[in-house]
């Protein structure tokens, strides 16, 4: 299954209103579409990450220790509770430890690229990621709990996942956060940002630009 199926069968509206406030945002559509960039990027980074056997290993290692996937059982209660202090001590709810695991110092750069690309400030970009990023370890420790997935499986799972992204047409910045994650940092994507963010709000909410 692709895991962005089951991310996206989370999202409902209700959860992109209770995002938008818990956030400080205005715009629902501008969560939305950095909602998805965010998705987009977190996968891409795992993919890359599991792509060798350390990294594959590692982050099996993670989700069978943290993520079982019961995060998702409730997601409204994760988001109204999951960026609290008390609960920071709760590996599965660490938005910043688990985003620091998977972007390392690239976060800062991921972060400005999906605020251009949806219009949502930095400062609110960066933590809708944190709050995000539980519901993503939490899908894929369910979907390795389902599967019965080695670190093999789950390897080809991301790898699968970022493949269908980048054939979609409905989501023209997989190509670009492949981009991103392979470039220097040296900012060299930028110019291309603008464009497919348009580009993405137009398909997220059903409107051709």
């Amino acid at each position: 299954m692709d895991i962005m199926n089951l991310l996206q069968g989370q999202l409902s509206e209700g959860v992109l209103d209770q995002l938008t406030q818990q956030i400080g945002a205005s715009d629902k559509k501008q969560t939305a579409a950095a909602t998805a960039g965010i998705m987009n990027t977190l996968v891409g980074a795992l993919a890359k990450n599991a792509s060798n056997p350390e990294g594959a290993q590692s982050l099996s290692n993670a989700l069978d220790r943290d993520h079982d996937g019961s995060v998702l059982d409730n997601v409204m209660d994760m988001f109204t509770g999951g960026g609290q202090a008390p609960q920071q001590n709760n590996r599965a709810l660490n938005g910043a430890g688990i985003l620091n695991h998977i972007l390392g110092d690239r976060q800062g750069g991921a972060i400005d690229m999906i605020s251009q690309l949806s219009g949502l400030d930095s400062g609110k970009t960066g933590n809708l990621m944190t709050m995000l990023a539980p519901m993503l370890m939490g899908a894929l420790g369910k979907q390795k709990r389902q599967q019965g997935l080695d670190v093999g499986g789950l390897a080809n799972l991301l790898t699968g996942t970022v493949t269908q992204q980048n054939q979609s047409a409905q989501n023209p910045t997989m190509s670009l956060v492949t981009r991103f994650l392979d470039s220097d940092g040296d900012g060299s994507i930028a110019d291309d940002v603008a464009s497919i963010g348009m580009k993405l709000l137009g398909g997220l909410f059903g409107r051709k630009r």
